[in-house]
């Protein structure tokens, strides 16, 4: 279902007559910010991203796709709580399961006796998803097979690396950057209340107004050439559609 709302006046978003998303306020996200970025970033993730784990089940990650991938981690995140995402939808029954209607993979909830999601609902999903959280879909493939293995092999041994720190919180870091940056004007408590999104946003906003007031500075100084930057937006502080 098409919303022609701004992102920036909701608090959810309707996808279909069943399913709404919730755009969490990032007091609501910090309650646990390693449960709900674990959420979003398994469910719009790419095989690659997820080549390792792929791997460890005899999967090659360059002959899956991302719909596919979904199919198979959706149903596992279900079965815990995703009110985060989903509020009091209760999805915890759902399964990956064939369409014979239609010949197609769906995710289904028998209690519901709905179809959850095929491949239309997950793209306008997880793009949105993508949206509210400034996530950059990540999506690549080696050239050949040897930087397939070598690829593999990296990330095999980061995933190890990483598996023995604690986690950093990531959201806490922005809001207290943020809330001692002069150009952001919302103090803890004004910040716990604003969406993920208008959160997100206004982070993407400062860093773009400061690389330009710093851009300026360098052209009146004469230490620029606007005629050699390769991104010419940079000259203007404006937002640039997407």
């Amino acid at each position: 279902m098409e919303n022609k709302k701004s992102l920036l006046k909701l608090n959810e978003i309707q996808i279909t007559d069943d399913l709404n998303i919730k755009i969490p306020t990032v007091g609501e996200v910090l309650d646990d910010e390693q449960l709900y970025y674990a959420i979003i970033q398994s469910l719009t993730s790419t095989p690659f991203q997820y080549m390792v784990q792929l791997d460890d089940m005899g999967i090659d990650y360059t002959d899956i796709t991302e719909y596919q991938l979904f199919l198979m981690l959706f149903p596992t995140f279900a079965q815990g709580d995703m009110s985060i995402i989903f509020g009091d939808t209760n999805l915890s029954d759902c399964i990956a399961c064939h369409n014979v209607s239609n010949d197609t993979d769906v995710i289904y909830s028998p209690s519901m006796d709905k179809i959850i999601f095929d491949e239309l609902i997950y793209i306008e999903f997880t793009d949105l998803l993508r949206k509210i959280n400034l996530i950059e879909k990540i999506k690549t493939k080696p050239g050949n097979e040897e930087a397939k293995k070598y690829l593999l092999e990296k990330e095999r041994k980061k995933q190890k690396r990483n598996s023995k720190k604690p986690y950093e919180p990531y959201l806490e870091k922005l809001v207290i950057s943020l809330v001692n940056t002069s150009e952001f004007k919302y103090n803890y408590e004004e910040t716990m209340n604003l969406s993920i999104y208008q959160f997100m946003k206004s982070f993407e906003q400062i860093q773009r107004k400061i690389s330009f007031d710093k851009t300026m500075i360098g052209v009146y100084a004469g230490t620029v050439d606007t005629s050699k930057l390769s991104d010419k937006s940079i000259l203007s502080w404006i937002p640039v559609s997407k």
